[in-house]
């Protein structure tokens, strides 16, 4: 019974997760209310704050679970999260394997960036949430750090400055490729990106 009665609450909170994203992408972070959010995900007010304090704590749950559920993040004493497999990728430094990097990456885009683009709308209304998106983009560069000092390439004053800029292309690439006209394929708009990571990282 106590193992039905976790399963419901995890499926509860999970509901919420859902709408709160939904109902973010539907109507903007500023214009939705913990009602609508209660609503979508058919339980009620009271309900949702036995799981959030707030709709800003939903949003962090969105950046911390969600976001790096798809990743493959994992808890990191270092820098928050981790994934392994952007140390292991950086750390290799072929062409081959960024570029496979970066096409699984790309496959996770449609699920990644409106939670990016939600976390920075919502930064401009919550302001607890400032630095939400930006901490968890400094975790993602902290992996290519580790993956260069790994390897031993590169000065250790340059490390973390490569992976912001690997990080900034990745990040306006991600947030534009599906609306911006820039006369190439996905392909190779991807090999190019990887062209770029591979100078970057060397």
């Amino acid at each position: 019974m106590a193992n039905l009665r976790e399963a419901q609450k995890q499926m509860t909170r999970r509901l919420l997760l859902e709408s709160g994203i939904e109902q973010f992408k539907t109507k903007g972070y500023a214009a939705t209310t913990v009602d609508d959010i209660a609503t979508a995900a058919g339980t009620t007010r009271a309900t949702f704050y036995a799981y959030f304090s707030s709709r800003s704590e939903l949003m962090q749950a969105l950046i911390d679970e969600q976001l790096n559920e798809v990743l493959q993040r994992v808890g990191s004493p270092e820098h928050g999260s981790t994934a392994q497999g952007l140390v292991a990728t950086v750390a290799d430094g072929s062409p081959e394997a960024i570029t496979d990097w970066l096409r699984r990456t790309a496959d996770s885009w449609p699920a990644i960036w409106p939670l990016i683009r939600i976390g920075r709308d919502a930064a401009v209304v919550d302001p607890e949430l400032t630095d939400l998106v930006e901490q968890w983009m400094e975790e993602a560069i902290g992996d290519i750090k580790d993956g260069l000092t790994a390897a031993g390439r590169l000065e250790p004053y340059q490390r973390h400055f490569r992976g912001v800029l690997a990080m900034a292309e990745l990040d306006f690439v991600a947030q534009n490729w599906h609306r911006a006209d820039w006369k190439l394929t996905r392909d190779q708009m991807l090999d190019e990106l990887g062209t770029s990571w591979v100078r970057l990282l060397h």
